[in-house]
């Protein structure tokens, strides 16, 4: 909380600090960011067209998949647009309704990401554990439900502590929001009023997702370890571990830099260090999930090339037709 000597209720607009100490290097940083982000709509995108056009991949854990990807699509375009226009603007300036409007995306698109995550982990489960019980416990209309439940239960419970922050007097038209995003923790600090409560409130409720979807995760890698050590053939043993240690890596970046941002009682006295971690969940996490979890795996790889196939040909045979028709006129 900020002291309110100027006090200028109903701001209009604040000011994103960016990335601190840039010395010079804002078009490095532009070129790189841009270049991740690019990388990470492709590789997604790509995730979410052959799992919508391959018959072969219409099964629940490519459909998970495929909701991963467009959550990821999402987050990052709700940040990172933002960013890098600031990268080349001399103002760094975000209008109210514009910041109110990407921290209400940000924790609702997270707080689903946690849950499809817990999700494709009891997948994972019961796939490999249960794998007499899986076709009936996993059917396309329980897969269905299951999935728009991710996706409301981050809709509704991040409206709340939304509405509680555009409720909130600042005090100085056009203060510095210490982050590159409209962030909690920053957005709190400008606050003109104590935000103890609301911030224990936001404590609770991260709790709730993030620890639980943690603890969903952790105890459905566990049984798929355990399974996995009952595997008689050593290659296959290694191929499993090799798996699930690439998926861990990924999921331990996401809890880990989550847990250590919002899973704390308050939020707004770490601004100074927010930023860094915050990198972790929106580059580093988007882009390596569509190496992870689907462009390794051999089913994909197969689909992708049978589909680039199709468009070339495709292609191919529509620009011949088109100069035969062009000889014959």
């Amino acid at each position: 909380m900020i002291p309110c000597g100027n006090q200028s209720f109903g701001t209009s607009e604040f000011v994103l600090a960016g990335f601190p100490n840039l010395n010079g290097t804002r078009v490095e940083l532009f070129s790189m960011f841009l270049l991740i982000y690019l990388l990470t709509l492709t590789g997604n995108v790509m995730i979410v067209g052959v799992v919508g056009a391959d018959s072969r991949l219409q099964t629940p854990m490519y459909f998970f998949l495929s909701n991963l990807s467009c959550l990821e699509i999402l987050i990052t375009s709700v940040i990172i647009p933002k960013m890098l226009s600031n990268f080349l603007s001399k103002r760094h300036t975000i209008s109210f309704a514009a910041c109110i409007t990407q921290f209400y995306f940000y924790f609702f698109l997270g707080a689903s990401e946690f849950l499809l995550l817990a999700v494709m982990s009891v997948d994972r489960y019961l796939a490999i554990c249960r794998p007499l019980h899986y076709p009936l416990l996993m059917s396309g209309a329980v897969c269905f439900r299951v999935a728009v439940a991710c996706w409301v239960g981050g809709l509704l419970p991040v409206l709340g502590p939304t509405v509680a922050v555009a409720l909130l007097p600042f005090c100085k038209q056009g203060a510095v929001v210490q982050h590159f995003f409209c962030d909690s923790g920053p957005l709190l600090h400008l606050a003109c009023t104590n935000t103890k409560k609301l911030e224990e409130a936001d404590f609770v409720l991260a709790s709730l997702v993030i620890v639980s979807s943690l603890m969903m995760t952790a105890a459905s890698y566990g049984h798929i370890v355990l399974a996995v050590l009952r595997i008689p053939s050593a290659s296959g043993r290694q191929k499993a571990f090799s798996t699930c240690t690439s998926h861990l890596m990924v999921v331990t970046l996401f809890y880990g830099s989550a847990i250590f941002l919002y899973v704390r009682p308050s939020q707004s006295g770490s601004v100074d260090t927010n930023w860094s971690v915050t990198v972790v969940t929106t580059f580093v996490t988007p882009l390596l999930n569509p190496f992870i979890y689907a462009l390794r795996n051999d089913r994909v790889k197969v689909a992708l090339k049978d589909m680039f196939r199709k468009v070339v040909a495709d292609f191919l045979g529509h620009f011949l037709l088109v100069e035969t028709l062009g000889k014959k006129t």
